[in-house]
């Protein structure tokens, strides 16, 4: 492997969670009947299912870091249930149909563990807001109204002031409030699902995989500590999946970033006149996304960069947050002192021909990956069918995965990747820099 999992212990969202216990570390030779790569969504997903499946084999999942500090706990917030951009845009309605189908069946399954476990995560049924800055934004919302209005979800237009009712802000011109829809607390639900898995899942934690064999149709994964031999493999790695030889130049790491302040006090969330507990996001999409959490915390995340070394540098997240800084003022002028707590990076897997990847990619070996910056809801979905398809099971949801799914495009080698990338993004940004 040449790259491994790496916490910069930025994440806002993990970094104030209560510290957890010790992790479970992998050590010596061990032997089962499947494992599980990846403590995202994706692999707490597939683990959870092969355990109700198959709850008499053995199932070990393996997490480079601790659960919640890869890209899963790092995410915005939001389990959304539409398609996502250009799966929306799709004329297809009933391609659309199955997207949404699949979502709300993440959704479903999401809040069952959350509300049996009592896992304390800010779930919330809360909706969502889309919302345009200015001309250039309003013109991408009326398209999404008309999106909306094509599949009958339902949505309600707010102008200036009636969205400054509920995000303190006269900033936005105008947004459409989307009554579906989960907010939650990323880092926390990731590691409530980690600790609420099935007595046949054992977990093992700071453990990255160093190097992965074949021979005599068994697989063979090392750790630093520790080896594990198994027949089936379940990668829940996303754009790590390269590592393993898989979706080789397929996928395109971006990294987004986010900052969060620290939870403002009664007087400073009086003071905009807002109300708690809402997500936005934006109609332009290289735009910016708004949460105000359940406790009072502002997030903002925009700024996007291609990252091939799935790294940020504390360099990088001083810039990052002095436009964040720039962003909130510009939205809360009389918070421009309440400091961020947190700045940090997350790697998600975008492709050119925007299409997530669900399946067999050899003998034995499953993944789900690529999932176009929504993973919260498609990797929990596709995880659990990911199990479904590897242990032999048939349904219509599964039948509607693999009708959604496709192969990633192939990406122009290097440098030419890199420069195009590159370029594209500057561009978006300069064009969208209204929207910011």
């Amino acid at each position: 492997m040449k790259t491994v999992p790496v916490d910069d212990q930025s994440c806002g969202w993990y970094q104030i969670l209560p510290e957890p216990q010790p992790p479970r570390v992998l050590a010596g030779h061990q032997k089962a009947d499947w494992v599980v790569v990846g403590g995202g969504f994706v692999g707490l997903a597939s683990a959870r299912r092969l355990a109700e499946l198959r709850p008499n084999d053995r199932i070990i999942l393996v997490e480079a870091l601790r659960i919640g500090q890869g890209s899963s706990g790092r995410n915005s917030g939001f389990v959304i249930d539409l398609p996502h951009k250009r799966d929306l845009e799709n004329p297809d309605i009933n391609f659309k149909r199955k997207i949404i189908g699949l979502n709300e069946a993440a959704i479903q399954s999401l809040e069952e563990v959350v509300t049996r476990y009592s896992i304390d995560c800010q779930w919330s049924r809360a909706g969502r807001y889309q919302a345009a800055v200015g001309a250039r934004g309003i013109e991408y919302l009326n398209k999404y109204k008309l999106l909306l209005k094509n599949i009958s979800h339902p949505h309600t237009w707010l102008d200036r002031a009636a969205l400054a009712r509920v995000l303190g802000t006269s900033y936005y011109e105008a947004g459409i409030f989307i009554p579906t829809g989960i907010l939650m607390q990323p880092a926390a639900l990731v590691r409530g699902l980690g600790q609420t898995l099935p007595p046949n899942v054992e977990v093992y934690e700071s453990s990255p995989i160093v190097s992965f064999d074949r021979s005599a149709g068994k697989f063979e994964l090392k750790t630093p500590q520790g080896s594990i031999v198994c027949p089936k493999l379940l990668l829940g790695t996303n754009v790590y999946s390269a590592e393993f030889g898989f979706l080789k130049s397929r996928m395109l790491p971006v990294m987004t970033f986010a900052s969060i302040t620290r939870p403002l006090t009664l007087r400073e969330f009086d003071a905009d006149g807002g109300k708690e507990n809402w997500g936005l996001t934006p109609a332009d999409h290289a735009g910016t996304t708004l949460r105000f959490t359940s406790d009072r915390r502002l997030l903002i995340r925009n700024q996007y960069r291609f990252a091939p070394d799935y790294a940020s540098s504390e360099s990088r997240r001083a810039a990052v947050r002095q436009k964040h800084r720039e962003g909130l003022t510009n939205r809360y002028p009389h918070l421009r002192d309440v400091e961020f707590e947190y700045t940090w990076g997350g790697v998600c897997g975008l492709s050119r021909n925007y299409t997530a990847f669900f399946g067999k990619v050899d003998d034995g070996i499953y993944t789900s990956a690529c999932h176009q910056s929504v993973g919260a809801a498609r990797g929990t979905i596709s995880g659990q069918l990911l199990a479904e398809l590897a242990t032999g099971q048939d349904s219509q949801l599964l039948s509607d995965m693999i009708a959604v799914s496709g192969m990633p495009a192939a990406n122009p080698p290097e440098p030419f990747l890199g420069v195009g990338v590159r370029t594209r993004m500057k561009y978006e940004a300069w064009v969208s820099r209204s929207e910011l």
